[in-house]
Formats: structure tokens, C-alpha cells, sequence
């Protein structure tokens, strides 16, 4: 195992998930109030995903041609810069130049979501599951340190809400930048490669790949539509002050990330389906949770089970994927992956304001079990 890479990427993803777990919490309360039209306000945080997802294929492409240390660091420069122009839009009250904002952020997002991949080019073939725990283990600090941040720092300048927390993302952001120059890029053959090996059909025709990508898929669109309602129907709707929804989402991130000092043992001992089965359960019990009475304590334990259940389907999607690829089609395969995760998590996030808006939290929460049975079946 190379530890240095693995243990940097780690470290990396402390800080450079940091542009997600902030956007999470403050975007979609951000768009509330600068814009009038309130099914408008999980706009910023769903174009956050949009420009991951729009990214995906780019940050593979890129990384085949130059390596992975190029793309990582580049992307963590734009993320912090993407900050900065969040604090100034805020600051000026524009509601389209925060989007942007949130949309480059989501680009650089894209990068970031490669240290998995990253970290499982650096391992034994049968340490891949233990791997990717690592780095989404890594998100637990991130929640922390990033939500924790974000709140302190909210009022830093006067009159001015909130531009002190992305003047402070601006500083985490940066941080991979530095601490990647260290990074090795396992094998300079990879570089300067075009996609390779079969065509996409041939890739999904496959049962594992499939597998892979539908359980990855649609474990992200579930929680993203439920996490990025989560803000707008517990501090909005719901009157919750900022503190208790802060406390709720990170407890939500623990769930997410916490199960990984486990998750990747258990894929190892009991195979990759019966851990997606254990998700689809975790996922049932959330949504049975979220639909009784919106107290605090309710919104938490529905949250944590939300995590877990994205947990289990994410690492085990994950792990499988990267054993149903050849070598040379590896920047195909993960680019299309992302590509098909992050667009359907968009559509989830997209979707949450204005359903949000025109039903329940109650009723979104059972939305929701259709896309269990589908998960299910193809697991199956």
C-alpha cells in the first residue's frame, strides 16, 4: 500500500469536501434570502451539483492527459477562488453571481470525488473497500471543521451575513493544493492516455457495472433530495434556529461517513449485495422516521439513518465498480459513473425545493420508497 498517497488524499479530503458540506448547509438558506421566489431557493445548492455533475467526464479527461496531482490541484485553486466570489456575491447581494459561484465550486467538487479512485490505484486489489472507507471516513472531520467554521465565521463581517463563512472556505479549499504537491501519481504511463477499451454499452451490459452504477446512482439521489430539503424544512418551514439544523446535518455527515471504519470489512466478509441490502433497509428506516412528527429529534435520527444507508450503497457501489473495469478503461469507466451519480443527485436536489414547496417533508420522505424497490431489483 502506498500510505503517503493514501494518507494525503485523506488528508485532502478534510478540507476539500469542506465546499460541499458548507454549500449543504448554508446555499439553499443563502437563496431564500436573495431571492423572492422561495421554490427558487435550493437553486444554489442544486446547481453546486449540476457543476460537479456537468465536470465528471471533464476531471477524468483531464486527469488521463496530465495525472491525477495536475487535476487535483488545479481543481482545489478554482475551488477557493469560487469561494472568494461567493463572499463578494453575497456581500452585493446577487443572487445569479452566487450561483455561479456555487457552480464552480461544484466543478472543482467533481475533482474531489476522484481522491476515491485515487486512493484505490494506491492499494492491494483486496484493500480496495478499505480504501475508499478511508477517504469518505475523512468526510467526518470535514462536517466538523467545515460546518463548524462556516457558523463561526458567518458574522466576521458586519452587516454582512455569511461572507465571513465563505471567506473561510476559501481558506480550507485551498489547502489540497498544498498538501498535493506532495502526491505521486502512481503510474506516468496513465498520462497523456485518451479513453480506452470497450464502448460505454459494453461496459453497462455488464451485471456487476450495472449493479455498481445504479446503487452508487440512486443512494446519492436519495440523500441529496432529502439532505438538501433538510435546511429549507427545518429552518424555514419549521422555524428551527440555525444551530439545531447545523447540529442535524452534521450528525447527518457522521452517518455518512462513520459506518466507513466498518463498511469496507463487511464488503470484504459478506460481499458487496448483502451490504446494498443492508442499505436499502437503513434507507427504509429514514424514511419511515421522517414521516411522523417534525420534532428536532426525529429530523436527527431520520438524518443519521439517511447517512448510513448512503454509506453502505456508496462504498459497496464504489468497491464493485473498480473491479468490473480493465485497467485501461478505468478513466472511461469512472468518468461515466460520476457522470450517471452526480446528474441523477442533481435531479434529486433540483427537485427538493419545488416538491418541498408544494407538499410535506412528510410526503417527499415517501417519494422516495419507489426508488428503494428499483435499487432492490436490480440489485437482485
Amino acid at each position: 500500500m502506498n500510505n503517503r498517497n493514501l494518507w494525503l488524499l485523506a488528508l485532502s479530503q478534510i478540507f476539500g469536501f469542506s465546499t460541499a458540506t458548507v454549500n449543504v448547509f448554508l446555499s439553499g438558506i443563502i437563496g431564500s434570502q436573495l431571492v423572492s421566489i422561495k421554490s427558487f431557493a435550493t437553486l444554489p445548492p442544486t446547481i453546486f451539483i449540476i457543476g460537479t455533475a456537468t465536470c465528471t467526464v471533464f476531471a477524468s479527461y483531464i486527469m488521463s492527459k496530465f495525472g491525477r496531482k495536475f487535476g487535483f490541484i488545479s481543481a482545489s485553486i478554482v475551488s477557493s477562488l469560487s469561494s472568494l466570489l461567493a463572499a463578494y456575491s453575497i456581500n452585493v447581494e446577487s443572487f445569479i453571481l452566487f450561483c455561479i459561484s456555487c457552480l464552480l465550486m461544484g466543478m472543482g467538487l467533481a475533482f474531489v470525488h476522484q481522491y476515491r479512485f485515487a486512493a484505490t490505484e494506491s492499494v492491494d486489489k483486496e484493500k480496495i473497500p478499505k480504501a475508499v472507507s478511508i477517504i469518505l471516513l475523512a468526510g467526518i472531520l470535514s462536517a466538523f471543521i467545515g460546518l463548524n467554521i462556516a457558523n463561526l465565521s458567518k458574522d466576521l463581517i458586519i452587516d454582512h451575513l455569511y461572507v465571513g463563512s465563505y471567506l473561510s472556505l476559501a481558506c480550507l479549499a485551498i489547502l489540497p493544493a498544498i498538501l498535493l504537491t506532495f502526491f505521486k501519481n502512481i503510474d506516468k504511463s496513465e498520462e497523456n492516455k485518451s479513453f480506452q477499451g470497450r464502448s460505454y454499452k459494453e461496459l453497462i451490459l455488464q451485471p456487476r457495472f450495472l449493479q455498481a452504477v445504479v446503487a452508487s446512482a440512486f443512494a446519492y439521489a436519495i440523500m441529496a433530495f432529502l439532505m438538501t430539503a433538510t435546511p429549507i424544512s427545518m429552518h424555514i418551514n419549521d422555524k428551527f434556529n440555525l444551530n439545531e439544523t447545523g447540529i442535524v446535518l452534521q450528525w447527518h455527515i457522521v452517518g455518512m461517513f462513520l459506518p466507513s471504519l466498518i463498511t469496507g470489512r463487511l464488503i470484504q466478509k459478506y460481499g458487496h449485495s448483502i451490504i446494498m441490502y443492508c442499505g436499502i433497509f437503513f434507507f427504509l428506516i429514514s424514511f419511515l422516521i421522517g414521516y411522523f412528527d417534525q420534532t428536532f429529534l426525529n429530523y436527527l435520527i431520520s438524518l443519521i439513518f439517511l447517512g448510513m444507508g448512503w454509506n453502505f450503497l456508496f462504498i459497496s457501489g464504489t468497491s464493485l465498480l473498480v473491479i468490473a473495469y480493465r485497467p485501461e478503461e478505468k478513466y472511461k469507466a469512472q468518468g461515466f459513473n460520476d457522470l450517471t451519480v452526480f446528474s441523477t443527485q442533481a435531479l434529486g436536489a433540483l427537485s427538493a425545493g419545488f416538491l418541498l414547496d408544494i407538499t410535506s417533508w412528510q410526503t417527499i420522505n415517501l417519494i422516495c420508497l419507489p426508488f428503494l424497490v428499483i435499487i432492490a431489483f436490480v440489485v437482485a
